[in-house]
């Protein structure tokens, strides 16, 4: 059997027709839109909760997230849902696309400048075929400050 540990194995979503990788590891699922319920004092990025199964899941719009433009969700928006070490989230996303299996050598590090997104955000630029995949630094995006801070208030 041949061995799989140079791959990066990835969810690819879908941000203002751009695409980025999602380490598939950490997602537990994907799901259609549904009703989210506000929580009143939380960051803009945050659109509140949803109960998935019995767990109140918070969500986080990615795009707002990014600074990205406000999109109408669609029939392929998603929520994905990611396992953190000591919580879940969802994010919102435009789509949610295959599993791709991302080489080692095709991973070049994150340019200073990528779009809209911060580049903080971003571990690194893959090259698959003709497509260019951006890997999200989940931790990044969802440091415990940051995470905090949207939740709780400044206060923390």
């Amino acid at each position: 059997m041949e061995e799989t540990t140079n791959n990066h194995q990835s969810i690819i979503i879908e941000l203002d027709k751009e695409e980025y990788a999602i380490p598939v590891e950490v997602v537990g699922a994907i799901e259609r839109m549904q009703h989210i319920t506000r929580v009143p004092k939380t960051a803009n990025f945050v659109k509140g909760v949803i109960n998935l199964r019995g767990v109140v899941t918070p969500i986080i719009d990615l795009r707002e997230r990014f600074g990205m433009e406000r999109a109408e969700h669609t029939e392929s928006t998603r929520i994905i849902i990611i396992h953190m070490e000591n919580y879940d989230v969802g994010f919102i996303v435009d789509a949610a696309y295959d599993v791709l299996y991302i080489p080692e050598d095709a991973i070049e590090p994150a340019p200073q400048v990528i779009g809209t997104v911060d580049s903080d955000y971003i571990g690194g630029v893959a090259k698959v075929d003709k497509r260019l995949i951006m890997l999200l630094e989940l931790e990044k995006v969802l440091s415990q400050e940051s995470y905090q801070a949207a939740f709780f208030g400044q206060e923390g």
